[in-house]
């Protein structure tokens, strides 16, 4: 596993397509217990090189309902996106995930998480490619949720946490009032209660 991060680590494959150069960022090892399946990294984390270090990853950690040093406890959470570095900027927000990322590493990647108990997936791209479906993110939200309002095991779908989502959470409150507070007890209960040591410090 140490071995395969740090080849990820020193990728330079799409090196020449990148305008700021080949960056890898992501987290994850053989105990990760919750996989965050994302596009790629942004221009605001990249200088940092820890995954969503901005507004996005405050807000989905506070979706989640864990403290930063949970999140970047990578015995608690893979954070793997589509691409590991970041793309460039196109028209309407950042360029897609170069395909050449995903396709080198990504199955590898997911057959060494032995232990994930949750996907939770961001993104067309990663809808794409971990439930090989074409449905609208709204719709695949809805579907995260069953008669009784408990989200259901294995992966989700959430709007990705970007400030630019703002109007579309505005204009689907179900997603708060009852996605959320399932969402938490979820990973509450996955995560449990961890040792201090465990954690990692940011």
């Amino acid at each position: 596993m140490n071995n395969l991060f740090s080849q990820i680590q020193q990728c330079q494959l799409c090196a020449n397509q990148l305008p700021l150069g080949a960056k890898p960022i992501l987290q994850f090892s053989s105990e990760s217990k919750i996989l965050i399946a994302g596009q790629a990294p942004g221009i605001k984390t990249h200088p940092q090189g820890i995954p969503f270090d901005d507004k996005s990853g405050e807000r989905l950690r506070n979706w989640l309902g864990v403290k930063r040093d949970e999140f970047y406890n990578d015995k608690l959470f893979a954070i793997i996106p589509m691409s590991f570095c970041y793309p460039g900027k196109g028209k309407s927000g950042d360029l897609p995930p170069l395909p050449l990322c995903a396709k080198t590493w990504r199955n590898e990647v997911m057959s060494s998480l032995k232990h994930i108990e949750l996907t939770i997936i961001l993104g067309k791209y990663a809808i794409a490619w971990h439930l090989q479906k074409s449905i609208s993110v709204t719709e695949l939200v809805k579907q995260n949720l069953n008669a009784t309002g408990l989200i259901l095991p294995s992966h989700i779908v959430l709007p990705h946490p970007s400030p630019r989502n703002n109007i579309w959470l505005k204009k689907n409150p179900w997603f708060d009032s009852q996605v959320i507070p399932s969402l938490q007890n979820t990973v509450k209960s996955i995560i449990g209660v961890q040792n201090t040591q465990d954690k990692i410090k940011i």
